[in-house]
C-alpha cells in the first residue's frame, strides 16, 4: 500500500509543474526573452527544416507539448495507480516510468533550471522508492 501512495506522490508533481508551465507558456511573459531584439528576431526567422513556421512559434510550441506531455504522464499515472495499481506495480510499466523520469532529471539538471529538477527528483526518488517496495513485496 505505501508503494501505491509513492508513486500517487512521485505523479502529482508532473501534474502540477506541467500545468504551471503551460499557464506561463500561454498566459504569462515569463518564458519571453529578456533581450527583445532576440525576441523580434526569433518571429522573423524560420528554422532551416521549413518556412511554414517561426523560431517563436517553434519555441511556443515546444514549450506547450512539454508541457502537455508532463501533465499527460502525471494524470495517467494518477488514474493508473488509483484504479489499476496491479498494472502499474508491473516490473515493465514502472522501469519505464522511472527510466523516463530519470532522463528528465538529467535534462532539467543539464538545460532547465532548479525548480523542474528538483520535483523531477522528488518524483524520481518517490518512483524508486514504490519500484523497490514493489519488487521486495513479491
Amino acid at each position: 500500500m505505501i508503494a501505491k501512495y509513492l508513486w500517487l506522490a512521485g505523479s502529482i508533481p508532473l501534474v502540477v509543474l506541467g500545468t504551471i508551465h503551460l499557464l506561463y507558456t500561454f498566459f504569462t511573459d515569463k518564458f519571453s526573452c529578456r533581450n527583445h531584439v532576440l525576441q523580434e528576431e526569433m518571429k522573423k526567422t524560420s528554422p532551416v527544416i521549413t518556412r511554414q513556421t517561426t523560431m517563436w512559434k517553434a519555441w511556443t510550441g515546444f514549450n506547450a507539448s512539454h508541457s502537455s506531455g508532463a501533465i499527460y504522464i502525471g494524470i495517467v499515472n494518477v488514474v493508473a495507480t488509483l484504479q489499476y495499481f496491479y498494472i502499474v506495480s508491473r516490473p515493465l510499466y514502472m522501469l519505464l516510468h522511472i527510466v523516463v523520469i530519470y532522463f528528465y532529471c538529467w535534462l532539467a539538471k543539464r538545460y532547465w533550471f532548479s525548480i523542474p529538477f528538483r520535483g523531477l527528483v522528488f518524483s524520481a526518488i518517490c518512483f524508486t522508492a514504490a519500484a523497490l517496495l514493489v519488487a521486495f513485496n513479491r
